[in-house]
């Protein structure tokens, strides 16, 4: 009788990133792809187009396999280049399963959605690594000074919230 040998599985590496995204977070998303299955990692990404297409092609053109973790309940809306569309039907609340099911996470541009998914990765502990422009520079978030600037811009925002 042989002993079972133990096959250690590919690392699960999640991309993460906006949909609508630049050409050259595309770029870098594309190369990314490459690089990552060059190195035998199995990519984890939300399934759609932007940045997921993207680091999705890199990754299947170079003979790598890739999940994507869809937020519709079709895995047919998955983007072409997706090797397992998992359709979870749970719409953004997927970001969770997208990081969840990885062992590291590289944000490559993005916006709201992908801001999440960094901040999630990072509450369950996993490392965070930004690739491009880090996702919060491109929210328009307002920065504030010192506690008296914060405190009436607040009051001011939520009165505009208001409709006062």
């Amino acid at each position: 009788m042989t002993s079972a040998r133990k096959i250690e599985p590919p690392f699960r590496i999640a991309v993460v990133g906006g949909a609508q995204a630049s050409e050259a977070e595309c770029a870098l998303a594309l190369d990314l792809g490459r690089q990552l299955a060059g190195l035998g990692a199995l990519v984890v990404c939300g399934g759609g187009g932007g940045v997921m297409e993207a680091v999705a092609q890199g990754a299947t053109e170079a003979g790598g396999l890739v999940i994507g973790i869809l937020p519709g309940s079709d895995p047919k809306s998955a983007n072409p280049w997706i090797g397992i569309p998992l359709a979870t039907g749970m719409g953004e609340a997927r970001n969770a399963l997208v990081v969840q099911g990885a062992e590291a996470v590289i944000s490559v541009g993005g916006e709201w959605g992908t801001l999440s998914e960094i901040a999630l990765a990072s509450k369950i502990g996993l490392s965070v690594g930004i690739l491009g422009t880090p996702p919060a520079e491109a929210l328009g978030l307002r920065m504030l000074e010192d506690p008296i600037e914060a405190a009436e811009w607040a009051l001011e925002r939520a009165q505009v919230f208001r409709g006062s």
